[in-house]
């Protein structure tokens, strides 16, 4: 999305708004990584972990968690000036993936959280982008205490089509998180450029 507004000399001047998704198992950093990159103070739709849920919430690994998104968290960063983007933490259990179509729509790209220890949390995250032909990176976020995998080791063990960009993170940070950003749109711009280029062709 774009809109124009006037600078101080009376010219219009643009500036763009590229929508951004942030997916990826439960646990794995979602809202840690959208609040902490967010310049503004983030929307998050968090609640707490019931008894109810217990029986569908795979906690094995993230037992210290006690709130879970229910419906998405939203941020905003400003990359460059005339460059913001538009944050849209998904869910993380099946039972909200429903709203993976809503958010999706619009999006230029997508952030995969993948955590090490739980690696197969992530494939349908991975599997859903491909799907629909999103442009994707998959942001492995480094817990303190897990063991360290390189990105081609997490590639190949993802399956991730060729091209796929993997990068280190901590979603803590929030230079590494404007790092991952900046990755994805830089990957996003290209495969978008390359389609309508196929496209006219």
């Amino acid at each position: 999305m774009a809109s124009e507004s006037s600078d101080s000399t009376g010219g219009d001047t643009t500036a763009l708004a590229l929508k951004i998704l942030v997916a990826g198992g439960f646990g794995v950093g979602k809202t840690t990584l959208v609040g902490s990159v967010s310049e503004i103070r983030p929307l998050r739709t968090e609640e707490s972990l019931s008894q109810a849920g217990a029986a569908v919430d795979d906690t094995d690994g993230v037992d210290q968690k006690t709130t879970t998104t229910v419906a998405m968290d939203f941020g905003r960063i400003t990359i460059r000036s005339g460059l913001s983007l538009y944050l849209f933490g998904t869910p993380g259990q099946d039972r909200f993936w429903f709203l993976w179509d809503e958010l999706s729509q619009g999006a230029l790209g997508a952030v995969v959280l993948a955590d090490t220890r739980r690696l197969v949390d992530c494939f349908p995250a991975v599997d859903y982008f491909e799907h629909r032909k999103i442009p994707f990176v998959v942001a492995v976020n480094c817990f303190s205490g897990s063991r360290t995998f390189g990105a081609h080791e997490v590639s190949r063990a993802l399956d991730l089509e060729r091209g796929t960009p993997v990068v280190l993170c901590d979603a803590r940070d929030k230079d590494s998180g404007k790092e991952v950003l900046v990755r994805l749109v830089e990957y996003a711009g290209r495969v978008h450029t390359a389609r309508l280029l196929d496209s006219v062709s």
